[in-house]
């Protein structure tokens, strides 16, 4: 998993609450298991019109989001099912972080297990930051996760929360394996332990057959 530690980026943003995950990634697009290629089905329910042309008024039909990194959105964002696949398909665009004033629980969780930072900022805070990306054609923020801010070009710095041990695992760019294989050593102690003190747990059952 890539580590987490500064992210400049453009900001793109979505303006709405209550974002499920079937609307981030629909389920028929939950067939595969590999973490690529999912970003065709990003909000294709949203970014496309009922005549089936690109809605210009959805920020990824825009060309001044193409490269953004940054979403911003509202309350309740990743609400509804638990399929990991909507944080595989918003990393599969290229977004790293995700800024609003709350999230659901275990979309929050998802995040931080493949590589993303998710932001929860007061509602004032997120605001100002729609006010920025509606008025400038380009907005880009800094995301510090040591210093735990996000900073604007105008020179305003917002402060957020975040658990020390999440805070870490991103840093060091680890999910469960990666916090487990740290383990690798002691693992292997414990492994090599049990086979000289009870060998019979690790006897070739088929020689008795």
């Amino acid at each position: 998993m890539e580590p987490f530690t500064t992210l400049t980026g453009i900001v793109a943003s979505l303006d709405r609450v209550n974002v499920d995950t079937d609307q981030i990634i629909p389920k028929q697009y939950l067939k595969t298991i590999h973490r690529t290629g999912l970003k065709t089905g990003l909000f294709v329910d949203w970014k496309m019109q009922a005549d089936g042309t690109p809605d210009p008024d959805f920020f990824m039909n825009q060309s001044r989001y193409k490269n953004a990194t940054i979403l911003l959105t509202r309350d309740n964002f990743g609400c509804g099912s638990s399929r990991e696949h909507a944080p595989w398909a918003l990393l599969d665009y290229g977004i790293r972080s995700l800024l609003a004033p709350s999230f659901a629980d275990i979309f929050y969780n998802n995040c931080f297990q493949n590589g993303m930072l998710p932001v929860t900022l007061q509602s004032e805070e997120i605001q100002q930051l729609f006010d920025a990306v509606t008025n400038e054609e380009t907005v880009q923020l800094t995301i510090d996760l040591l210093n735990q801010t996000v900073a604007t070009p105008a020179g305003f710095l917002f402060h957020f929360s975040i658990d020390p041990f999440r805070k870490n695992c991103l840093m060091e760019g680890l999910d469960a394996i990666g916090l487990t294989l740290k383990q690798e050593a002691a693992i292997t102690a414990y492994e090599q332990r049990q086979m000289s003190e009870t060998p019979w747990l690790f006897r070739d059952m088929s020689a008795s057959l």
